[in-house]
């Protein structure tokens, strides 16, 4: 068939060519034609597109049940959806992120490309609609107002869980480094100054803790994305959905994704609302700080190499200056903090979206998901890039770690219970002024016998490894 080829549909606006190839239809036409935007496509989320074909799927079987057509219709429309839950027609999807009327375009292109598959799976061809409608079949009973909100919800919590996932995986090799450096004694440091001895592998378990606490935080959001207001219709009354419809269909979807879906409670309220979107873009901001700030840190670590901290080497993954020869650059926290910086001002784009919402809808929810699908999307990729390019490959530089100890003034805290405070300050202050060490100066002026020295200055007590006598 020509590519030039194209069928004649019709709607409200009159006739309009589709390319006959095509198992959309008119109003993704109109769709693609009207919004020329970000270049993103609805294509490039899986986790969306997989999820409308759940929707529609899964309000397929309760009009069945319900009465509203038979079950060649069903039979049809359930073949369609499940081959676009396997990942078949994606393709079709190509409609910008970025688009007016509150989702009506991607409703419709869900609607159009199961319509036309169903067609082709009874036999017909596409176009075909009075054997199987866009509208009176794959969109009976609904609304974009419930589908479409529905349909974000249960592509974001899969979404969600392949991020929990992607985030566990990097804790996992965070932690695996902390047992590994377990035994390097190193300064930690506050306000960038020498603070108290630690261990870098107290450090590395540190990273891992903090993205642990936000793994728990991302599982519990996973609650809130998982109500939904399907059987709503266009404003939450209901208009158009036969009896026990509601119950039945957001059973079904939750039967179809593994998801323990719920009905609002009040249907009219969750159709306006957009709380669950901005809980959920608060746990990924959340994460995007704890994890940049994780990078932040390697990168300072890391630093020199002859003239930073230099306590530990990232792999080398790429020459980094055009200018100046040998010079290798950090450059995998880096893109992480790239991406921790998008997803960051996405959670403002999101509360300014939730917002804008009128009356009985909110018309920006199109712009919502776009921001949340990509920042899934970039956190997955950047956990995946860290753990693999990045944290397995981290070594430590004992000797560094070893030296900053050795002559560190923040070791004559530890003297504050046995000497005083004021003792320890003047012994600091010479430290300081003469560049000596403290154990030096400990031992020169008799301060204390060298069994006490054991017991307060030794590193594992100083780590709270082991326990003074």
């Amino acid at each position: 068939m020509s590519k030039s080829a194209t069928r004649l549909e019709h709607d409200l606006l009159g006739d309009k060519a589709v390319p006959a190839d095509a198992y959309y239809g008119v109003q993704t036409v109109r769709g693609l034609d009207n919004f020329h935007i970000s270049g993103v496509e609805l294509r490039l989320y899986p986790d969306l597109i997989r999820a409308l074909a759940m929707v529609k799927l899964g309000a397929a079987r309760a009009n069945a049940e319900c009465g509203v057509f038979d079950r060649t219709i069903l039979t049809a429309i359930e073949g369609a959806c499940q081959e676009i839950i396997g990942g078949a027609l994606h393709d079709q999807f190509r409609l910008d992120v970025f688009q007016g009327g509150a989702g009506t375009s991607t409703n419709m292109n869900a609607n159009e490309v199961i319509a036309n598959r169903a067609l082709e799976l009874m036999g017909h061809a596409r176009g075909e609609y009075r054997f199987c409608d866009p509208h009176d079949h794959v969109n009976a009973s609904q609304s974009t107002n419930d589908a479409y909100p529905t349909a974000l919800h249960v592509g974001m919590a899969l979404g969600n869980v392949r991020l929990i996932t992607a985030i566990t995986a990097l804790i996992g090799a965070f932690r695996a480094k902390g047992r590994e450096f377990a035994p390097i004694v190193k300064m930690g440091r506050t306000q960038l100054q020498d603070a108290v001895p630690m261990t870098l592998g107290q450090e590395f378990t540190a990273f891992a803790e903090t993205l642990a606490g936000e793994v728990r935080a991302l599982e519990a959001v996973q609650r809130v994305l998982c109500e939904i207001n399907m059987g709503a219709t266009a404003i939450g009354t209901g208009l158009n959905a036969p009896p026990n419809y509601a119950a039945s269909c957001t059973a079904q979807i939750g039967k179809i994704s593994g998801l323990p879906l719920y009905l609002a409670a009040d249907l009219i309220e969750a159709t306006q609302d957009t709380q669950a979107f901005v809980l959920y873009s608060a746990c990924m901001k959340s994460l995007a700080i704890k994890l940049s700030k994780v990078c932040n840190d390697l990168r300072l670590l890391s630093s020199g190499p002859r003239c930073g901290l230099r306590e530990i080497n990232l792999p080398a993954k790429q020459p980094g200056s055009s200018i100046m020869p040998g010079k290798v650059n950090p450059v995998i926290p880096e893109v992480v903090n790239m991406v921790c910086f998008r997803v960051i001002g996405s959670d403002v784009t999101i509360s300014m979206a939730a917002e804008g919402g009128q009356l009985q809808l909110n018309v920006f929810e199109p712009v919502i998901a776009a921001c949340i699908f990509e920042a899934q999307t970039l956190f997955i990729n950047a956990a995946n890039t860290l753990r693999v390019h990045c944290v397995d490959g981290i070594t430590a530089n004992p000797e560094v770690c070893a030296h900053y100890v050795d002559f560190s003034i923040g070791t004559v805290t530890a003297l504050n219970p046995v000497i005083g405070y004021e003792r320890a300050t003047e012994l600091a202050a010479e430290a300081a002024t003469t560049g000596r060490g403290i154990l030096e100066l400990v031992r020169e002026k008799g301060i204390l016998s060298e069994a006490q020295i054991t017991a307060v200055l030794d590193p594992r007590v100083m780590t709270g490894q082991a326990h003074s006598v």
